[in-house]
């Protein structure tokens, strides 16, 4: 999978592009989705290479509500390039939690 990210904190934080490798399977009646960045040659002038660890994500249904699932995430992301790591520890955070109030409002 390659994907690209927008710039960030008025492009502060350049556009980064990620090559990965995911893996998806069913889990206790849910799902486990794993990830890690390959190493690839191939590289575009207009983005930064990122590169993701090891990184999953499990969606397990509640035992006491099979409507509702717990999603945890464990996430090991490496942007790279020059930039302080408060800005870069600021900005994941804020996307993260951007993305998972997006997630509840879409359910």
């Amino acid at each position: 999978m390659h994907y690209t990210t927008a710039g960030q904190l008025w492009n502060i934080i350049s556009s980064r592009d990620f090559v990965n490798f995911s893996y998806t399977v069913d889990y206790k009646g849910g799902l486990l989705s794993c990830r890690i960045s390959l190493d690839w040659s191939e590289k575009r002038t207009e983005f930064v290479r990122g590169y993701n660890h090891p990184c999953g994500w499990f969606c397990v249904p509640l035992k006491d509500n099979a409507n509702q699932s717990l999603l945890t995430s464990y996430i090991q992301t490496d942007l790279c390039g020059m930039i302080p790591q408060s800005a870069v520890d600021t900005e994941v955070a804020s996307t993260l939690i951007n993305f998972y109030g997006d997630l509840q409002k879409a359910l």
